[in-house]
């Protein structure tokens, strides 16, 4: 079960959609035209596109199996006080007093300069289930870092 917002499962559907009707199409005519020009043996074009296509298909499939599998969450079913999935959060980090604001969402979703993290990130399950006022210790690969949560909003 992959639970995700409203926005990620549009975004989702949007992009496998695009694939299906512009890029899919687009790869079956590179194929047929490289079939076109001979011998299949030693043709680069065609080898090529047929990569292209498996790979294409593989990406279709993945996303696929990912839509069937998703829940759009609720946001008013959330609690806003605690930090979970679709919180917005504030931090500080208390050894150089840098404030960041994540967003903690499904990993399919995660996008790092959009704001957005995975709930599967160290970050994230350190901060899950906290609340504003808390400090947190995250272990992250550079080693310990200890973070003040200022604010969590939906």
């Amino acid at each position: 079960m992959e639970y995700m917002s409203q926005e990620g499962y549009d975004e989702l559907v949007a992009e496998l959609q695009h694939m299906v009707k512009v890029e899919l199409p687009a790869v079956r005519d590179a194929i047929a035209e490289a079939r076109d020009k001979g011998d299949l043996s030693e043709n680069f074009e065609y080898h090529a596109a047929k990569r292209e296509q498996g790979k294409l298909l593989s990406r279709i499939s993945f996303k696929q199996k990912i839509l069937e599998n998703a829940r759009v969450i609720d946001k008013s079913r959330l609690q806003s006080d605690k930090v979970g999935l679709l919180s917005k959060v504030k931090i500080t980090n208390v050894a150089n007093k840098c404030s960041m604001t994540y967003t903690i969402v499904n990993p399919h979703e995660a996008d790092l300069h959009s704001g957005k993290i995975s709930i599967k990130s160290p970050i994230a399950q350190a901060l899950l289930g906290k609340k504003a006022g808390d400090e947190v210790m995250v272990k992250v690969p550079a080693g310990l870092m200890k973070f003040h949560i200022d604010n969590v909003e939906l």
